[in-house]
């Protein structure tokens, strides 16, 4: 038995191979995003819960399980960004804690490497790859990165759009 399917069944060996197995790629989106290892372990946690309770909204033909796992880990941490106690919490910090950390630089590293995503990512055309980046490497956007660097909206997305279907040729040659 897979282990998607161990999952969609509630196999407990099959939640604990999960963990294992993505841990650290999902912990390293997260604290990208949320910058800080404390609020990034409880999200992570949280996140866990999320696949446990929507592994049966998994359609692998719309895609990878880790693609599906990176994107929920990477929802979970913006919406905790975009939460009342993240604001306030950013307002009582002084600059220095808002640099990520070595450790949180590294395990995102390791989660990148693990899906070989980097080298593909790379492989992108300039403008699409930075608006890759923008994205899930540094959980804006589309609106944010249209406001912040200055591109219309709709270039954003058509980016987007490119930059996925792109990507989505380049998993299927491996």
């Amino acid at each position: 038995m897979g282990l998607v399917a161990g999952l969609q069944k509630g196999d407990e060996n099959a939640f604990a191979a999960l963990y294992d197995n993505y841990a650290a790629m999902l912990y390293g989106v997260i604290v990208r995003i949320a910058k800080d290892e404390e609020d990034s372990a409880n999200l992570l946690q949280d996140c866990f819960i999320k696949i446990w309770k929507n592994i049966g909204s998994f359609d692998p033909a719309k895609g990878r399980f880790a693609t599906w796992l990176i994107n929920l880990a990477r929802n979970t941490a913006i919406d905790f960004t975009r939460s009342k106690y993240f604001s306030q919490k950013r307002k009582n910090q002084n600059l220095d804690h808002l640099v990520g950390s070595e450790t949180a630089r590294s395990a995102i590293q390791i989660g990148v490497e693990t899906l070989g995503l980097r080298q593909l990512v790379d492989k992108l055309t300039p403008v699409c790859r930075e608006v890759i980046e923008w994205m899930y490497f540094d959980g804006y956007t589309q609106q944010e990165i249209a406001d912040n660097f200055g591109i219309p909206l709709g270039t954003v997305k058509s980016r987007t759009r490119s930059a996925l279907k792109e990507l989505r040729t380049y998993f299927c040659e491996n």
